[in-house]
């Protein structure tokens, strides 16, 4: 019994359940509605139904428009239960590599992100909007380019990347501490809130600490995290400054525990609490494996992870060595490359051991077949990390600092197991997507550089994405099709991704004519990007 589509966004979404037909409960349920309304006239309508004195056309058309009509009627105007919409898991790393998930082959230890692999689908030509954290965050919670959206560089201070330690009244008028992003964005859990989602937000926010800028002030329900771009995992210092943050409260309560543990506690309180009552976004981006932020040289070279992880990789010895001349000018004790490589991988693989959590919770309550998973990291990998066959890493716009791992499970939604999807998709396509899939409304005049996604991770169309354009201060990229055309300062050129993904083979001297259409193509969303509405905090207007 077909209800119908919703309009707008929602119409070309996936119609699957809860939006394309009455199910069994929602019938039910009408028909107990019914009961309350009338039962006498339900009595009424079984006894002429048996008078064989009438004609058999007129007791059914009597029973007809005296019972099943207003059945249907009550049905469709009965709001369905939250468990038939789908929940939302956005799983977020930082500074993950292309190559490092398990079911890759490298060594890296990460069952519960083979099980996405398996349990979904893969995707391989999978993009963020900038080679770094805050306005690659910024992106994909609002589905707009970085020079769209205001948010086209890092809100961050550089003074400790010298070794200056903040006092608490200079940190309170530093750039870090004032800057956020513009209060005219739409973010994704403003969206939902349209279709009745609680959203939470557990770990890294990075767009803002000012109270006006903090999840809670931005759409989400709940938050707890660190609110700039990198902390000790230990102590939950930025370079020597308390960062994490409840709701719109400053924290100390949980100092000393690893922040990982933390995040996975938030995250499984919240699937508890709203599972099987409230549809929801659950949004966990973690701050693993990123470096730590910490002033100390021996711990801000490494990733701090737990001991139980760090063994179960081969040992290293030694773990430290002495460098001549360290970022802030004097010798320092710091960590090997290969003690950073094992560091890394045990962040990463704590990390997936909160996902593997996160997974089983939602299956005891049963609902995580009807939940969409989403995994990626926020750009590409740095440190111990491993891009092959990228070319990068990150912060550059080569494919290593912006191509990044990315798995999506949703089997109600008709995401396939096992798949390996090669299309070319973004970050930029979350919002519109998860608007699509909840029957949420997109917000009017907004301009949206995203795509509803879910006919390509079905196999029902090719990717509607052509094209996507890169730009971090004098470093940029342009992808139309599979060609590519890089400048990375002096260096860069042409590239076919088709057959060259690591961007060996400059095509330049022998495609000439493909080459300006592509700077002409960049030229062009450079002149779009200016003219858009200005939004802070980098813009002047």
């Amino acid at each position: 019994m077909i209800l119908g589509v919703r309009s707008g966004a929602a119409a070309r979404g996936p119609c699957f359940h809860w939006r394309c037909q009455i199910t069994f409960h929602a019938v039910a349920q009408a028909f107990c509605n019914l009961i309350l309304l009338g039962g006498d006239r339900m009595l009424d309508v079984i006894k002429f139904s048996l008078d064989t004195s009438a004609p058999l056309w007129k007791r059914l058309l009597y029973r007809y428009v005296t019972l099943w009509l207003p059945l249907l009627v009550i049905a469709a105007a009965t709001p369905l239960q939250s468990a038939e919409r789908p929940n939302i898991l956005l799983i977020v790393s930082d500074d993950q590599g292309y190559n490092d998930l398990g079911i890759l082959g490298n060594g890296i230890l990460t069952p519960a992100l083979d099980r996405l692999a398996r349990e979904g689908t893969r995707l391989t030509n999978f993009y963020v909007a900038w080679p770094a954290c805050t306005p690659s965050r910024a992106s994909l919670l609002t589905g707009r380019y970085p020079q769209r959206n205001g948010v086209y560089d890092m809100i961050r201070n550089e003074a400790p990347d010298y070794g200056h330690r903040y006092t608490n009244e200079e940190y309170a008028v530093s750039f870090e501490r004032v800057g956020g992003m513009d209060e005219r964005e739409v973010l994704i859990p403003a969206v939902l809130k349209s279709a009745s989602y609680k959203s939470g937000i557990f770990g890294k926010w990075d767009l803002g600490t000012l109270k006006r800028y903090l999840p809670t002030s931005r759409g989400f329900d709940e938050f707890y995290g660190f609110t700039n771009t990198g902390i000790d995992y230990y102590t939950h210092e930025r370079y020597g400054v308390a960062s994490m943050v409840r709701n719109l409260s400053p924290t100390t309560a949980d100092k000393g525990t690893y922040c990982t543990y933390l995040f996975q506690r938030e995250a499984l309180r919240f699937i508890d609490e709203h599972a099987t009552a409230d549809p929801f976004f659950l949004y966990v981006p973690f701050n693993a494996p990123h470096n730590s932020s910490a002033l100390e040289p021996e711990i801000r070279s490494s990733v701090q992870a737990p001991e139980k992880y760090k063994k179960m990789y081969p040992p290293v010895d030694p773990e430290t060595r002495v460098t001549p001349k360290y970022r802030y000018g004097a010798p320092a004790t710091v960590a090997t490359p290969e003690a950073r490589r094992r560091d890394y991988r045990a962040a990463v693989t704590c990390m997936d051991n909160a996902i593997g959590k996160m997974l089983d919770a939602l299956q005891h309550k049963g609902v995580l077949d009807n939940t969409i998973v989403i995994f990626f990291s926020d750009n590409g990998g740095s440190g111990g990390a491993d891009n092959s066959p990228l070319r990068g890493h990150k912060g550059q716009t080569w494919e290593g600092g912006i191509r990044v791992p990315c798995l999506v499970r949703w089997p109600a939604g008709g995401v396939k197991a096992g798949e390996v999807n090669d299309a070319f998709l973004s970050s930029l396509e979350l919002l519109p997507s998860l608007a699509a899939a909840t029957g949420a409304q997109l917000p009017e005049g907004v301009v949206i550089d995203g795509f509803d996604w879910w006919p390509t991770l079905r196999g029902e169309a090719a990717s509607p994405r052509e094209e996507m354009f890169w730009k971090r201060r004098d470093l940029i990229a342009a992808r139309v099709g599979n060609w590519k055309w890089v400048k990375m300062g002096n260096s860069g050129g042409l590239f076919d991704l088709a057959v060259d993904p690591g961007e060996i083979n400059d095509l330049s001297q022998s495609h000439p004519q493909v080459l300006a259409m592509l700077k002409q193509r960049y030229a062009n969303w450079v002149s779009e990007m200016e003219s858009a509405e200005p939004r802070g905090p980098f813009r002047d207007y």
